[in-house]
């Protein structure tokens, strides 16, 4: 055969492989504008309240990836370039796709005791700053998963895990998703803005959810929340099951510029924290002020292993 025609099998071939993508697309997934101009999978999903600009699919099969283009087992190079913009991933153009419709203001900020840029307690700022330093200098170039909780029997860790989350999304070049795993708390309703209702839990039992179906604005910028959902009475095996192993995976590999933070139940009143330090990559224990003595805090580290524990946050 000679080129002329091995080149024009090519193209019939090729043909034949977008009629095939053509007739099993996803009905979402025809004329969307925003997917072809940034190259991610971006779409309107809307809610009553807000639109999520940032797509969250489903869990999709191990090996795939998000950004990667479907479809041919090749394409001819030139015919590539020549209609399609690089699929390379742009984290300025992905972080503005992050909606923050009801924006906290200053007053509600000071008032929750969230943590924001020019705060008077420049302290406390630059104590979340220097851990936020510290987690990334030990992961090094890649974003990773955090999971943070508290020594004491009955506190819960989320306040100290939403500020943490804050601060990583006070980097304009980065994101960070909060993973409420404490069914026993309702304390995250306090710190967004949003209201929020299915979580972790739901998402694990009913697979008829979706990803997005369970993620949440915040009211800071480039921060979301995914609460933990209303089925607590079997959260260890809820939390044990691949569901739940996928579903962190997809959070945290999705987009390269979002880290994960998991906020756990106290580490010492249950065992689902010890469950959930599989999803981590480093652990943060956050420590009540005067209800726990040094020895807690050496069997707390004990329990959790060396491998992964990063530090302790002292709680005020």
């Amino acid at each position: 055969m000679d080129s002329n025609k091995l080149y024009n099998a090519l193209l019939k071939t090729q043909e034949r492989h977008r009629a095939e993508r053509a007739a099993h697309a996803r009905p979402d997934d025809s004329g969307d504008v925003a997917e072809e101009a940034t190259q991610e999978s971006v779409a309107n999903d809307a809610t009553p309240d807000f639109v999520y600009a940032r797509r969250e699919s489903p869990v999709e099969p191990a090996g795939e990836r998000p950004f990667s283009e479907p479809g041919t087992d090749w394409t001819l190079v030139e015919e590539r370039e020549a209609k399609h913009t690089p699929s390379v991933y742009d984290s300025s153009v992905s972080l503005d796709l992050i909606n923050n419709p009801r924006p906290w203001t200053l007053e509600d900020l000071r008032e929750r005791k969230i943590i924001y840029p020019g705060m008077a307690n420049k302290a406390i700022l630059d104590a979340f700053r220097e851990v936020r330093i510290k987690l990334r200098d030990q992961a090094g170039a890649v974003n990773f998963s955090v999971l943070v909780s508290s020594i004491g029997k009955e506190d819960n860790s989320v306040m100290t895990a939403f500020n943490l989350a804050a601060t990583f999304a006070m980097d304009a070049q980065s994101s960070a998703l909060l993973v409420d795993c404490n069914p026993w708390d309702s304390d995250l309703d306090h710190l967004v803005s949003s209201p929020v209702n299915l979580g972790v839990t739901d998402f694990v039992a009913d697979k008829s959810l979706k990803v997005r179906d369970i993620i949440y604005p915040s009211g800071l910028d480039r921060l979301s929340v995914v609460p933990a959902g209303t089925k607590s009475a079997a959260a260890v095996e809820l939390f044990s099951a691949v569901r739940m192993r996928d579903l962190m995976g997809e959070l945290k590999s999705r987009y390269p510029d979002r880290f994960l933070i998991i906020n756990a139940p106290p580490l010492k009143a249950s065992t689902e924290a010890q469950i959930l330090v599989r999803y981590a990559n480093q652990v943060v224990l956050s420590v009540p002020f005067g209800t726990v003595t040094p020895d807690d805090i050496v069997s707390s580290v004990e329990t959790l292993g060396s491998e992964k524990f990063s530090g302790l946050i002292f709680q005020q």
